[in-house]
């Protein structure tokens, strides 16, 4: 109802953050669990949040690169983002799958589905693979992020 009334739900915020290139779920769950919101709602928020986008880039990144090329003023930006994506892609391209897994599921700087989608199709990565591997790989990662950010892990130390 608080989305009606112009002000957005904690889901709904939560939702968008977690689609959001470098922040994904890992600022998807921090955001979660300091605006209170239960862990089993901002999970279900954060990981249909970074999954929504994988497809796309999966599917599509490829053309969009190739099109930025064209132009002057993207041309640069689409040069790096490649090059960027191909500097990380040692382990995916030896382990593929695995490799694909534990580099989006890890939740460190410059890694997780966006990047790990982005170098799946620079590799050629069939679609269903690749799509199966991040989608894991974001479960790894929401695994890890909720224990850091509501502090489950407290229990066990």
């Amino acid at each position: 109802m608080a989305a009606l009334a112009g002000i957005p739900s904690k889901e709904l915020v939560v939702f968008l953050i977690s689609m959001l290139p470098v922040l994904e779920l890992r600022g998807g769950l921090l955001a979660a669990a300091w605006m209170g919101l239960p862990l089993e709602r901002a999970a279900a928020a954060c990981i249909a949040g970074c999954l929504l986008p994988v497809p796309f880039i999966l599917l599509l990144i490829r053309r969009i690169l190739r099109w930025m090329k064209g132009f002057a003023l993207t041309k640069r930006l689409a040069e790096r983002l490649e090059k960027h994506a191909l500097e990380k892609s040692d382990e995916i391209r030896r382990y593929e799958f695995w490799g694909l897994v534990i580099f989006v599921g890890i939740p460190l700087p410059g890694t997780g589905a966006w990047t790990g989608s982005l170098i799946a199709a620079l590799l050629g990565i069939r679609f269903s693979k690749a799509m199966l591997a991040v989608s894991i790989g974001i479960l790894l990662s929401a695994a890890v992020m909720s224990g850091l950010s509501y502090g489950i892990l407290d229990l066990f130390w």
